[in-house]
């Protein structure tokens, strides 16, 4: 297997609050948006992030038990500056969102970030690490 990954598909509970607050209020154009079924963002080059109706979800998996809970995760978005993240995580949370954690330093590796949750529970780190960057193309580094 290539270590590559091109779908990320989190079940939600409520697709119309995924739509509201990712298309609507944050400004994200879908790839693919299937009413009452699944919005596929695309977030870096050959990645895709999918929010999926939490029972269509499960139908799909066909186990005959509800699998759609998020447990352990965090996506995370990093920016140039502690600013960037002070302003995206209000922004985020005048969309909907809310701030599980405000804008400070972290425990780990130097960062200053804040913790969001969007309306369907899933939760982004925004984060500033003056030892990362990401290029352009999306190559990601790491100090």
């Amino acid at each position: 297997m290539d270590q590559n990954l091109h779908f990320l598909t989190i079940a939600t509970a409520d697709l119309e609050a995924a739509r509201a607050f990712y298309t609507t209020a944050m400004g994200w154009t879908p790839q693919l948006d299937v009413p009452g079924e699944i919005i596929f963002y695309p977030v870096a080059p050959g990645l895709l992030l999918g929010l999926f109706d939490a029972a269509k979800f499960n139908e799909d998996l066909g186990l005959g038990e509800d699998r759609s809970s998020v447990s352990g995760l965090t996506l995370a978005h990093n920016v140039g500056s502690p600013e960037e993240v002070r302003s995206l995580a209000a922004a985020m949370e005048a969309a909907g969102a809310t701030v599980l954690k405000s804008p400070r330093p972290g425990a780990f590796g130097g960062v200053f970030h804040a913790l969001v949750q969007d309306p369907n529970h899933v939760i982004w780190e925004i984060a500033h690490n003056p030892g990362w960057h990401v290029d352009e193309d999306g190559t990601i580094h790491l100090s």
